[in-house]
């Protein structure tokens, strides 16, 4: 790759006026009062002069030329507010914010002190919008966003509903600043006069819009809420959709020849491509990552070149953006040569931005990098893989120093919450150096920073930042209480977190879940060879679960109902007293487990040292070995695989439920209730072997989400309605896809004949329509779908097969949740599976289950296309019919079915079916 730098060289700059910046430039009124009228001609050319200057980037040149004409107007007049307004904007370009925020106060002042009249009051919306960029591009979103929407009440009486839309569109991205995605959307949806409750936009929708906006010049506007439409879809998750959103916005400035746009545009799509190869990697697909590593680079050079073709207030920040995110690319491929020959190019960009919050965060990226680089690792400033060992201490000193200097720009822009961030990161650079004394103080100028700009999202992590110090210095009281405080601030952010995605700048498991398992961590360290107390264990239990309801309301962007720590026991406690809750918690250094007994209080604890990586190995092994051990399968030869599921298997058993052997046979125990951490969400428990047979022929299983539970209400309706839907065959456009399911005839068969009182969709009467109709007319209390389903971590991935549609969480969240008449208790998916390779797809199904609204789900983990699937399905059901049988007691009893049953005997049959939430 050339630097990118030697390109520019050789493409002419061309400059491009903004037409969002340049709104209020000469407005002066048509309808001009007395005094108005008699204006100069020679302020006239002085005022045609300022915006012929500004139009050419010759920024410095147009400022004497307003103060001039500024001197030559009446100093009370309407059109002396607007050349003070336009001041202010000049002054931006520059990065004067003192000059542009003086000029934006005299025009206030001014209009405030004017009679109220229509052209008033359209001048001083507009000279609020620009006193709302000023105030964005100091850092202070909050108060930009309430200017704008001041701006924006004073709109409706003007007759310029262009500026109004933009105005919207301004709003959107401070909103968007603030973290407020879902506002954002429904603001930018607005712009383009759209409307949808879960933020879609359809394919039709965007070609209509991209052909409308090329017909109407006077809608180019839109493209600007097109783009930051798509970027707000990217921050959401939503990667595809932003994509072809982006793409309609990137056609639309190449055809209008706008390329400060298109830059702007190929920079999104970057960013969307870099999130497409992350999500790539998470689920091990490292062959499809590196193909959008290679689109991101290229998009990103092509947005610096085209930055660089055109003369534009913002083409050196475009270009420093691109330039960085190039870098970071780059140095995460470790291609260390071709990353090393953008740091000088780099440097020379940075000179040349003008003082702002975009410069300042331009400066943290380019010192991040530069650090990462020479010590050769992408992740050296993580929190939990902090590593400088191999920086020298000339380039630590000037890191530190550019920080500093950063931080001391963002004093003087009075953006605390930049300040903070910054501070705290020289703090995390004199921990990597284990200066804990320094790296304390910067923490705590950090923390209070963080308490003045109101940033729990900063707060939290430099309580952890302390907290990490504390423990490093063996103050664990001290930590622990620091932990606690960081964990009480995630608590409170959880509203606005959900809205985020893991490949956005809040990454989830870097910055969120380390916090959880580094206090539980704390909290289980044995101190003198004492026992644990019962209160840290408590506390470990209560943390693990506030992880996953975190975690889950990630995948979900929605905030969960509340719970209740002590429910769960409580209701085990006095509904089934045979009920044993196991919570296994997997640290980096310990595989620790803690038991609830039935009828007793006290928690247990078991604790194995064993490095994680070596656990999860043996994790991803056996959930690889459970899908591929089909005995049908030809090509392979499933005892081989039986054999090894039987190792890891038994090797398992001894991690998590060896060590409570007596203790469960002395409480006469009947049922294990597992409330599973992440790592093992995708491990049916029932595999789980003693050596000697298996655990599902000892005990009932089931899992449930966490402590939340709130109804563990008995399964006592023996004449329940049923309705069953499936697909023995697929449409014709989705075989390529999804293959048939002959067995599902069986199925539905043998389901029908065990509830009788049941209504039947199968194939093409199993549509969405025919699902909600169905379910509108008939209080069902099971709904059993047999048809393809996929479980994922990434919530797009995660569906249901219907005749015309694929079924997402909220389509499925409509369907079963708009009912009025009797909830549904049980929830059976019969062909899904989860994701190949994805180490945490079970959340989908833990999605599925929470979104469904039943208080059981019955699914398999892997699809088990075979007719044993009809004969569990008999088995289980007869048995959810019998006289006093529990869902997990029915569950136990098919799978016993086919254990005993020489043909169905390997775990590829059995062990795929896991029942979460109720098992009563």
């Amino acid at each position: 790759m050339k630097p990118t730098h030697k390109k520019k060289l050789r493409l002419k700059p061309r400059f491009q006026p903004s037409v969002f910046l340049l709104i209020l430039l000469f407005c002066l009124t048509l309808a001009i009062p007395p005094v108005i009228a008699q204006i100069h001609t020679d302020t006239i050319q002085l005022i045609q002069q300022g915006r012929q200057l500004y139009n050419s980037g010759e920024f410095t040149k147009a400022i004497p030329v307003w103060q001039q004409a500024i001197r030559t107007l009446p100093h009370q007049s309407l059109n002396a507010a607007t050349v003070w307004s336009n001041l202010s904007l000049t002054h931006q370009q520059l990065g004067e914010w003192e000059a542009a925020n003086t000029a934006i106060n005299k025009s206030l002042e001014i209009l405030q002190s004017t009679k109220t009249t229509t052209e008033q009051q359209r001048i001083l919306a507009q000279t609020l919008d620009i006193q709302g960029q000023l105030l964005q591009k100091t850092g202070q979103s909050q108060a930009a966003l309430n200017t704008w929407q001041k701006a924006a009440r004073l709109y409706p009486q003007s007759v310029d509903g262009q500026l109004h839309q933009i105005n919207l569109i301004n709003q959107a991205q401070a909103m968007e600043d603030l973290g407020l995605y879902g506002r954002a959307c429904q603001t930018l949806l607005a712009t383009l006069d759209l409307s949808d409750e879960e933020c879609d936009i359809s394919e039709v929708e965007i070609t209509k819009l991209q052909q409308e906006i090329l017909a109407n010049p006077q809608k180019i506007y839109q493209a600007k809420a097109l783009r930051s439409l798509g970027n707000v879809m990217r921050i959401q998750g939503n990667l595809t959709q932003g994509q072809k959103i982006l793409e309609a916005s990137l056609a639309i400035a190449q055809t209008s020849n706008l390329p400060a746009d298109e830059s702007k545009v190929l920079l999104n799509l970057a960013n969307i491509e870099l999130a497409l190869a992350n999500r790539a990697t998470e689920l091990r697909n490292n062959r499809q990552a590196a193909i959008y590593r290679r689109k991101a680079l290229e998009k990103y050079q092509a947005a610096d070149e085209k930055a660089a073709s055109v003369l534009y207030p913002d083409s050196a920040i475009l270009q420093v953006k691109s330039q960085l995110n190039q870098l970071e690319l780059l140095i995460g491929e470790q291609k260390w040569t071709k990353a090393q020959a953008l740091i000088s190019p780099i440097k020379v960009l940075l000179t040349q931005l003008p003082r702002g919050r975009e410069a300042i965060y331009a400066q943290i990226s380019y010192t991040r990098n530069s650090l990462c680089l020479q010590q050769k690792q992408l992740t050296c400033l993580s929190p939990t893989t902090l590593n400088l060992s191999s920086v020298d201490q000339v380039s630590f000193q000037e890191a530190i120093d550019s920080l500093n200097s950063a931080a001391q720009d963002a004093a003087q822009l009075q953006d605390q919450r930049t300040k903070s961030y910054i501070l705290g990161l020289v703090g995390r650079l004199y921990e990597s150096r284990q200066d804990w004394n320094t790296a304390n103080n910067y923490t705590q100028q950090a923390l209070y920073d963080s308490w003045q700009a109101q940033a729990p999202e900063l707060t939290y992590q430099w309580q952890w930042q302390q907290g990490r110090l504390l423990k490093a210095q063996g103050k664990t009281e001290a930590a622990l209480t620091v932990y606690a405080q960081s964990l009480a601030n995630l608590r409170s952010l959880r509203p606005a977190l959900v809205a985020i995605n893991t490949e956005n700048q809040f990454n989830f498991r870097e910055n969120t879940e380390p916090v959880y398992r580094q206090y539980v961590s704390l909290l289980l360290q044995r101190q003198d060879n004492a026992d644990i107390p019962q209160k840290n264990l408590e506390l470990a239990r209560e943390t693990i679960d506030s992880l996953q309801l975190a975690e889950l309301e990630n995948f979900l962007r929605l905030v969960c109902l509340d719970a209740k720590p002590v429910v769960i026991d409580d209701i085990t406690d006095k509904q089934d007293p045979t009920a044993a809750l196991i919570y296994p918690i997997l640290l980096e250094n310990s595989f620790e487990i803690i038991v609830k007994l039935p009828q007793n209080k006290d928690l247990l604890h078991y604790t194995t040292k064993i490095d994680k990586n070596i656990v999860e190995e043996i994790l991803g092994e056996l959930t690889q070995e459970l899908s591929l051990a089909n005995p049908n399968n030809i090509r392979i030869d499933p005892r081989v695989y039986e054999r090894v599921i039987l190792s890891n298997a038994q090797i398992l058993y001894q991690w998590l439920l060896a060590p409570a052997e007596k203790d469960l046979a002395q409480s006469q125990t009947k049922t294990l209730v597992f409330v599973l951490d992440s790592a093992l969400q995708n491990i049916p428990m029932s595999v789980l072997h003693n050596g000697e047979k298996y655990i599902v022929e000892q005990y009932n299983i089931a899992r449930a989400p966490g402590l939340e539970l709130t109804d563990l209400q008995p399964f006592v309706d023996k004449k329940p309605r049923a309705l069953i839907g499936g697909l023995s065959e697929v449409p014709e456009e989705q075989e390529q896809q999804f293959s048939p399911l002959p067995f599902v005839l069986q199925e539905v068969q043998q389901v029908q004949s065990q509830v009788p009182s049941s209504t039947k969709l199968l194939n093409p009467s199993f549509t969405s329509a025919g699902l909600k109709n169905s379910l509108n007319s008939t209080p069902f209390t099971i709904v059993h779908l047999a048809t393809h389903g996929q479980f994922s971590s990434q919530r797009d991935d995660t569906f249901l097969l219907t005749w015309d549609d694929r079924l997402n969480l909220n389509q499925l969240n409509s369907l079963l949740r708009s009912r009025d008449q009797q909830p549904i208790e049980l929830l059976v998916l019969s062909a899904c599976e989860t994701v190949k390779g994805d180490r945490r797809a079970a959340l989908g199904l833990a999605g599925v289950a929470v979104r469904a609204g039943t208080p059981s789900t019955l699914a398999t983990l892997w699809q088990v296309n075979d007719q044993s699937t009809a004969l569990f399905m008999s088995e289980f059901y007869q048995a959810l019919m019998g006289k006093n049988m529990s869902k997990a007691a029915a569950l136990r009893q098919a799978q016993l079915a086919l254990l005993n049953n020489p043909e169905y005997n390997s775990p590829y049959y059995w062990a795929a079916y896991v029942l979460l939430g109720k098992w009563l």
